[in-house]
């Protein structure tokens, strides 16, 4: 994951942004926005954007989004540690790799036309 933009403002609700960390990861953007209540108690956002076209081939950015608060970090943060450790110790890096260079490999051949040059001498 590349680490990229930090910026501050207010956001669309009238909610002041106190901090913001966007992740731009593949196919993927990750937004991390650090937000304030009326009563000025922070809590933080995670943003999933993925950019999807309709079947007119249109673009558009497709939103997931979860809220978390200040009494839920440390249970967050244990769950999270914890299946990250899983994951990487059930999968390591590599094996991910070369499933993830298969895939697209496979994308690509499906998205071409089977050509014979002896249909064009027809």
């Amino acid at each position: 994951m590349e680490e990229n933009d930090k910026k501050t403002g207010e956001d669309n609700d009238g909610r002041q942004e106190i901090y913001s960390e966007t992740v731009r990861a593949g196919k993927r953007t990750y937004f991390f926005d650090v937000k304030a209540t009326r009563n000025n108690d922070y809590y933080l956002t995670i943003t999933e954007s993925k950019k999807r076209f309709n079947k007119e081939g249109k673009q558009y950015f497709e939103k997931h989004k979860v809220f978390l608060y200040k009494e839920d970090f440390e249970k967050f943060n244990d769950g999270l540690t914890s299946v990250i450790s899983y994951i990487t110790n059930a999968q390591p890096l590599e094996q991910n790799e070369k499933k993830a260079e298969a895939e697209t490999g496979k994308e690509l051949s499906e998205s071409f036309t089977d050509v014979s040059f002896d249909d064009l001498e027809k």
